[in-house]
């Protein structure tokens, strides 16, 4: 029988370094739901909207591809794109391989919201981006300590 390694240990500089990249997350974050929110979106809303506009070409979106990429119950995005719908921002249409499932697209109202409320998100990230590459590349190149 093998003993494994010992982990190997983080740092200050470490713990500071991810104490920024969480910091800048977490503002990040903040900065979208508030955003969403001026924009009369719950911010899960704001992010099912992104999902489904966000979609690869030529896949279409379907409420189990949204529960994986929002990390919701498949009953959670049911539930999420029929409030969409009842919003006017969606459409629910049959897939015709598969009359089962539903496929999702964003009506002309939820793609204009999702126009603006992108430009604003991505100067936001243009904004932040140098300080969080710092940090990532900091934390790329830092030589973790055993213990």
């Amino acid at each position: 029988m093998t003993k494994s390694a010992e982990p190997e240990l983080p740092a200050q500089a470490d713990y500071e370094l991810l104490a920024q990249f969480r910091l800048a997350l977490r503002r990040f974050s903040a900065f979208s739901a508030a955003a969403a929110q001026a924009a009369g979106l719950p911010p899960q809303q704001h992010q099912a909207l992104l999902a489904i506009k966000g979609s690869p070409d030529g896949q279409a979106m379907t409420i189990g591809l949204l529960a994986e990429q929002l990390f919701v119950a498949p009953h959670t995005a049911t539930e999420l794109a029929g409030r969409l719908a009842r919003a006017g921002l969606v459409t629910h249409t049959a897939d015709p391989d598969d009359r089962r499932r539903q496929t999702l697209a964003l009506t002309a109202e939820a793609e204009a919201m999702l126009a603006r409320l992108s430009a604003v998100h991505l100067a936001e990230i243009r904004e932040m981006a140098p300080r969080l590459i710092a940090t990532l590349q900091s934390l790329s190149t830092s030589a973790p300590r055993k213990p």
